[in-house]
């Protein structure tokens, strides 16, 4: 077990402790066995919690038998004894949480950063899950109201607890850490994301280190990372540990955690993983050196993956578990996942995009499928740039200029300003083609895909993207 403490309190208790301090009396016996958002999974004894839209299906959850938190006082509820009126749901829902969480005897970890939260947030679960029990963050619940919604998800036998915090602007990390006061945090990068509210990188670091006044015990670090390498514990003493890991270059291995690429193809990927134990009875070594295979591809999920990796060791996953789960790593969909159909290979990564994340794409992209194959980038707009978002689309060329592949399509108003920037530029040979309609993008597709079958080519492309592209629907129907 990953024990801190002992439960004091069920969450029956503490709801209501909280429901008396804004006024209500309710003596009777309150039973909670589950908290819920849908009005469509309300059961009896749930608790739902009503937010928005939510409010008008109050009554329905009530003739269900839950009780209910609401904060429209517009409902009529003829004056149900399981109904209670708040002035704001979601921070009703926030400190119901918050108090859970200080009862649970559980290790909770935290994972923000700009690039890479939740293929961390998977990996860092499926590491745990061969020796513990525990839950992750599902989705996209990883704002104010999906954190604490998460935390209540926590069941007393649970071990471990894996929450992605993201953030578009100040103030959103200190809200999620205060909330779950996380054990161990772990920070992947510091990139151009959200720069439409933050304007600059320096303060995109600002907004992610907000979460480390309310660690408990350690922060990884993935120490690669400019901004990321300046960070000083010392002025938060409830950090006890800070963990660095980088990509080892050679020499001497001065820092604690450290990963040497050994290759990478379109199966996978087999590297070596440093590391010097903490001192026991059992373990005298001073670096450990650990061969490990996995289906995973790319160097930047290689790094992902040794930051979960550390976060394992140090909750006492032991080597042999790690080299085993590490072979087949399950990620959430469009995470630079293969897709076959037809005579045809996408690499869906068009889950979200930053210019960082696109040139990691492009570049693992260059270096896999380069015998009997017909290689084809797919690139939607990036979102949330800010002023900057021209240059930033049009900074792309310098990787494709580089890049391993045969032609390029662009979708979107901004990738404009990348296909020009590459038609203008005469050092760049290969086909492009730019799309204002992804249904004529789609058919493209298709031709290169036939064209390239009488060549006796299979076609390979790469799809990514901003979430708010939907590039995946050039996919064909039904993959």
């Amino acid at each position: 077990m990953l024990c801190i403490g002992d439960k004091i309190m069920d969450i029956d208790n503490i709801f209501s402790s909280l429901i008396k301090e804004i006024g209500y009396q309710n003596n009777k016996t309150v039973v909670i066995n589950k908290v819920v958002m849908n009005s469509k999974e309300v059961e009896k004894n749930n608790l739902f919690v009503a937010i928005r839209g939510g409010n008008a299906y109050a009554n329905e959850a009530l003739e269900k038998g839950a009780f209910v938190i609401y904060d429209d006082n517009t409902i009529n509820l003829n004056s149900n004894p399981n109904s209670f009126l708040v002035d704001d749901s979601v921070k009703f829902m926030q400190k119901l949480a918050h108090q859970w969480r200080n009862t649970l005897n559980i290790k909770i970890i935290g994972i923000t950063g700009s690039n890479g939260k939740t293929t961390v947030k998977d990996m860092v679960f499926q590491l745990l899950s061969t020796k513990y029990k525990g839950k992750k963050t599902e989705g996209n619940y990883n704002n104010h109201i999906g954190l604490p919604f998460t935390l209540l998800r926590s069941e007393k036998n649970d071990d471990f607890m894996v929450l992605e915090m993201g953030m578009s602007d100040f103030g959103e990390i200190e809200l999620l850490a205060k909330i779950s006061e996380p054990n161990i945090g772990i920070i992947t990068n510091i990139g151009d994301s959200h720069l439409e509210f933050l304007k600059t990188r320096e303060n995109v670091f600002k907004a992610k280190t907000e979460m480390l006044p309310f660690l408990k015990e350690t922060l990884i670090i993935n120490s690669d990372d400019e901004y990321l390498s300046k960070i000083d514990i010392s002025k938060n003493q409830n950090i006890n540990k800070m963990y660095e890991v980088k990509r080892f270059e050679g020499g001497e291995k001065s820092y604690k955690y450290s990963y040497k690429i050994e290759s990478i193809n379109d199966l996978g990927s087999k590297f070596i993983f440093y590391y010097s134990p903490e001192p026991s009875e059992e373990s005298t070594d001073k670096v450990r050196e650990v061969m490990l295979e996995t289906n995973v591809i790319g160097e930047h999920n290689i790094s992902n993956l040794c930051l979960a990796i550390t976060c394992a060791l140090n909750l006492g996953v032991s080597e042999a578990e790690i080299v085993e789960a590490t072979k087949n790593i399950k990620l959430t969909d469009m995470r630079y996942k293969k897709i076959e159909t037809n005579n045809m290979t996408y690499i869906n990564d068009a889950y979200n995009a930053s210019p960082i994340s696109m040139e990691k794409a492009i570049n693992t992209f260059s270096s896999i499928y380069n015998e009997g194959s017909y290689k084809v980038i797919i690139l939607g707009d990036i979102l949330e740039l800010g002023p900057d978002e021209n240059r930033f689309h049009e900074e792309i060329k310098e990787h494709l200029l580089l890049a391993n592949h045969d032609e390029v399509l662009l979708f979107g108003s901004r990738m404009q300003h990348l296909y020009n920037a590459l038609k203008n530029d005469l050092n760049y040979t290969k086909k492009i083609q730019h799309y204002d309609d992804k249904n004529e993008m789609k058919k493209e597709i298709e031709k290169i895909k036939i064209k390239q079958e009488l060549k006796g080519l299979r076609t390979v492309a790469l799809l990514k993207a901003s979430r708010g592209m939907k590039l995946e629907e050039v996919i064909e129907k039904g993959i």
